[in-house]
């Protein structure tokens, strides 16, 4: 039962911190209520839309943050006191769904195969094939999403944008 009544929670709320995400021109990744005691968290993840490269400034994170408060607190559909964290999936996401994978562009990826092997690479692009999902490497390779078993995000220090900048300055010497 404690299930349910949390799950009807988070609809609720999804309902109405859905409206506020999509104005900010973001995508609601999740929406978690956990009741302990008399107090509530309240946890919503955000995240860019697909075709944005990049990560989520905290500005942004910011402004979308007040909105939601400001709808929760008008809508009153969390009870008694409640704490609000709103967040993005961040890279140590594990890579699930299509839409994970385009906004992982530019990105490192390591990819575990379904047939047990494992393949790493900056991911390129998402494209859409008869089959499905298609990843494609810098190396050209390209990697069914469908074969996937598990992606992950691989931290870097020196990014891709770093090395583009490189390469300008680069041209502009030589």
């Amino acid at each position: 039962m404690p299930a349910e009544r949390s799950r009807t929670s988070d609809d609720r709320v999804r309902s109405v911190v859905s409206p506020v995400v999509e104005t900010a021109s973001l995508y609601l990744e999740d929406v978690r209520v956990v009741r302990a005691g008399n107090q509530s968290m309240v946890r919503v993840t955000v995240d860019l839309p697909d075709d944005e490269v990049g990560s989520l400034d905290s500005d942004r994170l910011g402004d979308v943050s007040r909105g939601i408060s400001a709808a929760l607190d008008d809508a009153e559909v969390v009870h008694g006191q409640y704490t609000l964290e709103v967040s993005t999936p961040g890279v140590s996401r594990p890579l699930t769904e299509p839409r994970h994978f385009r906004r992982a562009r530019t990105r490192t990826v390591r990819l575990t195969l379904a047939d047990g092997g494992t393949t790493t690479g900056r991911l390129r692009e998402v494209v859409d094939d008869a089959d499905g999902p298609v990843l494609v490497l810098d190396d050209g390779s390209r990697v069914a999403l469908a074969g996937v078993r598990k992606g992950k995000v691989e931290v870097e220090l020196k990014r891709l944008e770093d090395e583009d900048a490189g390469a300008a300055r680069d041209d502009e010497e030589g």
